[in-house]
C-alpha cells in the first residue's frame, strides 16, 4: 500500500519547496560582511530583534559543553534539503527530541507523517522566522555555570547580512525551552563566530580556524580569546591554519573531537588537496598543546573520498567528508555518497566509536555547498547533566595494584558511583568506587585481576546523583567500553634479579617519538629491538653498553604501520618485554 502514497509524498516535498522557508542565500560561502556598510546595517537588524538575551557574560564561571555530553534536544531548520531533514529526524529522534523551526508546521507534519515518521513523540515543531538551513553556525551554544549547575545559551552574531533573521533563532530556541541567553550581540561584548568553525573539548579547550580571527579583526586575537573565556569558559584556544580549497574555512569539514583525548581528522592520499596543510595543523597541535589531562592527543584519520569521477577538490571536486558527522547521544549519523567509499568509512566510525548506532544519510545533494550532517544540526544539552569525566591511561600494570579514577559530578551531588571490570568468562563485575578528597574525584585500588597474558582491560563507569539519575561513561555501555592496554611487565620475582631493567615506554600507543627508559644498577652490555607480531626485528633502536643509572632511548613510530609490536631489551640470554601499541 505504501507505494500509493509517492506522489503524494512527492507533492508535499513540492509544497514545502513552493510554501516552505526558502533558503535565500546560497551558496553559502559567498555572503560574508566585506564592508563596514554591510557590518552596520547587520548589526543594527541585530538590536533590534533582541529583547529575551541578557547583554554580558555570566558572573560565575562557565564552562563549555562538548558534543558527545547528553542532549536534550537536537534543532534542525527547514530551509531546503528536506530528505536530509527528515532522515535525519528519523535517525535521531529515539535518542533525541528533535526541534524542527518551520514556518509552517502542518506541511513538516503531514510531509514526515507520510515518510513513516511518527512526529507525536520526541519531535516539536516551533514555528518561526528564518532564513537557511546551516542552524549549526547561528544556532545557541550551550554552556554549563559551574560545570554542571545552570545550563545557558550563547548567542554570537551570525556575519551574513541577508541573513537577519537566522540571528535571532538562538532567542527563539532559549525562550522555548526557558534557558537562559547570553549575546555578544552589543558592545563591548560585540563578537561574530559560527559554530561549524567552533568545538570544545568540554573542559575548556576549544578550537577553530584563524577564520576566527579574520571575522573578528576589531577585536584582535587576545580580544576574542577574552570573549569566548567570559562568554563560554574557554581557557585554551587552539586556531589552526586555514585550509586552501575548503572555501569556508569551517574546521568541522574536516575534524571532530571523539572524546576528551581523542581528535578524529580528515586524510587525503599525500600531498592531495588540504592533506598537507591538514597535517601540518596537527604537527602544529601536538608540538604546541596537550589534552586538558596535559597528555599528548591521540589522532584518529579518516579518508576524505573523491568524487564519483575520481576527483579531490584540488581538481574542482565537492568537498566531500565523512567527519563532519553528528553524535545525538548514542547515535551518530555520518554522511554518505558512493557505496565503494561509504562502507569502510561507516566501519571506521563503527571502530572507533563502538557500541554507537552508525547510520549512514546520502548528502550528495547538499555536499555541493560546503556543507554536510554537521552543518545542518544543533545540539542542546541536557538541564541537569550527570558528567563523568576519565582520563584514559595509556596503559595499566595488570599484574600488579592499580588505580583507575574518574569525575563524577551532579547539581545534587553523586550519591554513588562504580566501575565495571570484563572478567575473563566475559562478564563484567561492578567495583564500587570512593570519592577522595580531590573535588568531584572518585577512584579505586584493585589488585591484580588478570596475568601479563592478557592483553588489555575493558571497563566502564556508572553514577547515580543524590537525585537518583543514572549515567553511565561511555554512555552506551557496555556495548561500547574503554579499553586499556596491559603493559605487560616483566614480574617482579623477575625484575629483582635483573641489574638491567626495561621500564614503561611512553606514550603507548606510539605514534610519533617514543621514549624507552631503561634503568641498569651496574654496567653492562645489551640491545634493545622492536619486534613485530611474527617476530620479526622491526627496529634496531640500540646496541651496546648500559651505564649505571637511568637512561632514556628512542624510535620513531611515525613511520610503522598501526599494530601491536614488542619492546625487546635482550642483556646476555636474559630477555624481556614490553606490548606497545602504534597508531596514528
Amino acid at each position: 500500500m505504501k507505494k500509493f502514497y509517492f506522489p503524494f509524498v512527492i507533492f508535499l516535498l513540492h509544497t514545502c519547496l513552493v510554501f516552505g522557508q526558502p533558503d535565500r542565500t546560497d551558496p553559502y560561502i559567498f555572503d560574508y560582511l566585506n564592508n563596514e556598510d554591510d557590518r552596520a546595517f547587520f548589526l543594527g537588524a541585530k538590536d533590534r530583534f533582541s529583547s529575551y538575551a541578557l547583554n554580558g557574560p555570566p558572573t560565575s564561571p562557565v564552562r563549555p559543553m562538548a558534543e558527545w555530553e547528553e542532549q536534550q534536544a537536537v534543532i534542525l531548520t527547514w530551509a531546503s534539503e528536506f530528505h536530509i531533514l527528515a532522515e535525519l529526524t528519523r535517525q535521531l529522534k529515539n535518542d533525541v527530541e528533535v526541534i524542527i523551526v518551520c514556518e509552517n508546521a502542518n506541511v513538516v507534519r503531514n510531509v514526515l507523517n507520510n515518510l513513516d515518521i511518527d512526529v507525536s513523540e520526541n519531535v516539536r515543531l516551533v514555528e518561526d522566522d528564518f532564513d537557511s538551513i546551516w542552524v549549526r553556525d547561528y544556532g545557541p551554544n550551550s554552556a554549563y555555570i559551574n560545570d554542571v549547575d545552570t545550563l545557558i545559551m550563547v548567542d554570537w552574531i551570525y556575519n551574513r547580512p541577508f541573513r537577519v533573521r537566522d540571528d535571532v533563532v538562538s532567542e527563539r530556541i532559549a525562550q522555548e525551552l526557558e534557558v537562559p541567553l547570553y549575546t555578544t550581540s552589543n558592545e563591548p561584548y560585540r563578537f561574530v563566530g559560527t559554530g561549524g568553525n567552533y568545538m570544545s573539548d568540554g573542559m575548556g579547550q576549544s578550537f577553530s580556524s584563524t577564520l576566527i580571527v579574520d571575522e573578528n579583526s576589531m577585536l584582535g586575537i587576545d580580544g576574542v580569546d577574552e570573549i569566548l573565556r567570559s562568554f563560554m569558559g574557554v581557557e585554551s584556544y587552539v586556531k589552526f591554519d586555514i585550509l586552501p580549497f575548503d572555501l569556508i574555512h569551517h574546521i568541522d569539514m574536516h575534524m571532530k573531537i571523539l572524546d576528551e583525548q581523542t581528535i578524529l581528522v580528515g586524510q587525503y592520499p599525500e600531498g592531495i588537496a588540504d592533506g598537507p596543510q591538514i597535517e601540518a595543523n596537527i604537527q602544529f597541535l601536538l608540538s604546541n598543546f596537550t589534552t586538558s589531562f596535559g597528555t599528548p592527543y591521540k589522532i584518529e584519520r579518516m579518508p576524505m573520498p573523491p568524487d564519483n569521477n575520481g576527483l579531490y577538490p584540488h581538481q574542482g571536486a565537492d568537498y566531500r567528508t565523512y567527519v563532519n558527522a553528528y553524535i545525538g547521544n548514542k547515535t551518530i549519523v555520518v554522511p554518505t555518497y558512493e557505496e565503494q567509499y561509504d562502507v569502510p568509512a561507516l566501519a571506521r566510525w563503527g571502530e572507533l566509536m563502538p557500541g554507537y548506532n552508525i547510520q549512514g544519510i546520502n548528502c550528495n545533494t547538499i555536499i555541493p555547498r560546503f556543507g554536510a550532517l554537521h552543518c545542518i544540526t544543533k545540539e542542546v544539552g541536557v538541564k541537569d547533566p550527570l558528567r563523568i569525566v576519565h582520563q584514559q591511561p595509556e596503559c595499566l600494570n595488570l599484574d600488579l595494584t592499580y588505580n583507575i579514577e574518574a569525575l563524577f559530578q551532579h547539581q545534587s551531588g553523586i550519591a554513588e558511583a562504580s566501575v565495571f571490570i570484563k572478567q575473563l568468562d566475559g562478564q563484567f563485575l561492578e567495583h564500587s568506587m570512593l570519592e577522595l578528597a580531590e573535588d568531584d574525584m572518585w577512584g579505586i585500588e584493585l589488585s591484580s585481576i588478570a596475568s601479563t597474558s592478557i592483553d588489555s582491560i575493558e571497563y566502564y563507569f556508572k553514577a547515580t546523583a543524590n537525585s537518583g539519575k543514572e549515567m553511565l561513561r561511555p554512555m552506551v555501555a557496555p556495548g561500547g567500553v574503554y579499553e586499556v592496554a596491559n603493559c605487560n611487565p616483566v614480574s617482579t620475582s623477575t625484575i629483582q634479579n635483573i641489574d638491567t631493567k626495561l621500564m614503561n615506554a611512553f606514550p603507548n600507543p606510539a605514534s610519533s617519538i617514543t621514549c624507552i627508559p631503561v634503568s641498569s644498577s651496574r654496567q653492562t652490555n645489551g640491545k634493545i629491538s622492536l619486534i613485530d607480531v611474527l617476530g620479526r626485528e622491526v627496529v634496531d633502536i640500540y646496541e651496546g653498553p648500559f651505564y649505571k643509572g637511568e637512561k632514556k632511548y628512542f624510535f620513531d613510530a611515525l613511520p610503522l604501520k598501526e599494530g601491536v609490536y614488542l619492546l625487546q631489551l635482550q642483556i646476555g640470554n636474559q630477555i624481556q618485554t614490553q606490548k606497545i601499541f602504534v597508531g596514528k
